[in-house]
C-alpha cells in the first residue's frame, strides 16, 4: 500500500479510458487527463496501459510506500524526490518499504504527473472503471481526491521487481511539453454558416487562446471570442445570446462549448448535454495535451483535421502503449 502524507493540490486515482457508456445517464467518462503519460508509465512497470495510477495535479503530493515495489513517473518534466533525491522521469525504479516520494510544484512546462505502480491500484471498479469523478463523488478512492492518512492499496506486480526495475522509454517516444499546445480538431456540429461566421471559424483556427485560471477537470476555459464570431443576433428559441441553442448532447471528451463569448473545452468530468453551441471537437489522440496545459500561463491553438486524420492519429497513438516503446 501507499500511505498518503500530503494529498497535494489535487491527487486522484484515474485509469483510461475511464467510465464509458454512461453519457446518456449524465455521467462523464472521467479518466486520466493525460492518457499518454499514464499509459507509458504503466508500460514501464509492467501494467496494462489503462491501469489506474495517481494523477498529481499541480504538485505537493507526498506518500510513503508500505511495501517494496516498482514505480514510474511520467508527465511534466520536473522530477519528484525519493527520500530527498530527484528521480528520473520515464524510467522504472525499485522502491523499498518506508521510502517516501514527494512532488514539488510544477516546472516551466506541463501541469500533471502520473505515478504508476507495479500491479496497479487495487480498488474495485465502479461501472467498469476505477477513475474518480470528483464532481459526482464516485469512483476511485471514495469518490474524492486523496488526503493525509489515506492508504492506497496496490495490486500484485506482473513480474518480479528485479525484472521490472530499470526500464526506460525511448527518447523519441517521450512527449514534448511546450507552452502553446496545438490541438487538432474536427469542426462542428454547430459551425458556419448557421451558427458561426466563416470569419469567426477562421479566427477560431488561427488565434492562440490563453487558458483561463478558472479551468479544471470539468472544463478548460479559454479567452473570449469576438462578437463577429457569431452568425446570429441571438439564439432564437434557444435563448437571448447567439451561443444559445435548444438542448443537445455534447461530444464528450473534447467538445469546444461556446458559453456566451467564452470557448470552453469540455474534458474528463464535463457535462454531457446542455444548451450551448459546440463549434469543434478535439481529436482523441490530442486530448492528453489539454491535461498538460497550465491555467493562466499556457496557450491553446486549434488546427483543422478530418475524421480520417483523427482515426489514424488514434491508431498511431495506441501503438505507443506496448513494450516496443521501451529503450
Amino acid at each position: 500500500m501507499l500511505k498518503v502524507i500530503n494529498g497535494g493540490i489535487e491527487t486522484l486515482v484515474e485509469d483510461w479510458p475511464g467510465r464509458l457508456g454512461y453519457l446518456g445517464k449524465g455521467m462523464a467518462p472521467s479518466g486520466a487527463f493525460d492518457n499518454v503519460a499514464l499509459g507509458l508509465a504503466n508500460i514501464l512497470v509492467g501494467n496494462p496501459a489503462g491501469e489506474a495510477g495517481l494523477e498529481v495535479t499541480g504538485g505537493f503530493f507526498e506518500g510513503e510506500f508500505g511495501v517494496d515495489t516498482v514505480i514510474a513517473v511520467g508527465g511534466t518534466p520536473n522530477p519528484p524526490l525519493l527520500n530527498g533525491q530527484p528521480i528520473p522521469l520515464w524510467e522504472s525504479l525499485e522502491v523499498k518499504k518506508g521510502d517516501v516520494i514527494k512532488f514539488s510544484h510544477i516546472g516551466d512546462y506541463g501541469f500533471r504527473w502520473y505515478l504508476a505502480l507495479a500491479g496497479g491500484i487495487d480498488l474495485p471498479p465502479y461501472l467498469g472503471s476505477k477513475s474518480t469523478c470528483i464532481f459526482g463523488s464516485y469512483g476511485g478512492f471514495d469518490g474524492r481526491k486523496l488526503a493525509p492518512g489515506d492508504t492506497v492499496p496496490l495490486g500484485r506486480p506482473s513480474k518480479s521487481l528485479k525484472d521490472l526495475a530499470g526500464r526506460r522509454i525511448k527518447k523519441e517516444v517521450i512527449p514534448a511539453y511546450p507552452r502553446e499546445w496545438l490541438l487538432r480538431a474536427v469542426p462542428g456540429p454547430n459551425t458556419a454558416p448557421d451558427y458561426a461566421t466563416e470569419e469567426g471559424m477562421d479566427y477560431l483556427f488561427s488565434h492562440s487562446f490563453k487558458i483561463q485560471h478558472t479551468s479544471n477537470r470539468s472544463a478548460y476555459r479559454l479567452e473570449a471570442l469576438p462578437d463577429s464570431f457569431f452568425a446570429r443576433a441571438d439564439g432564437g428559441v434557444g435563448g437571448s445570446h447567439p451561443s444559445n441553442i435548444i438542448d443537445h448532447a455534447y461530444a464528450m471528451r473534447g467538445a469546444l462549448n461556446i458559453c456566451g463569448n467564452t470557448p470552453v473545452l469540455l474534458i474528463a468530468d464535463g457535462p454531457t448535454l446542455g444548451g450551448y453551441m459546440c463549434a469543434l471537437s478535439v481529436i482523441n489522440a490530442d486530448l492528453w495535451k489539454v491535461g498538460q496545459g497550465t491555467p493562466a500561463r499556457d496557450f491553446i491553438k486549434f488546427q483543422a483535421a478530418s475524421q480520417e486524420e483523427a482515426t489514424q492519429a488514434r491508431k498511431d497513438q495506441k501503438k505507443l502503449f506496448t513494450e516496443a516503446s521501451l529503450a
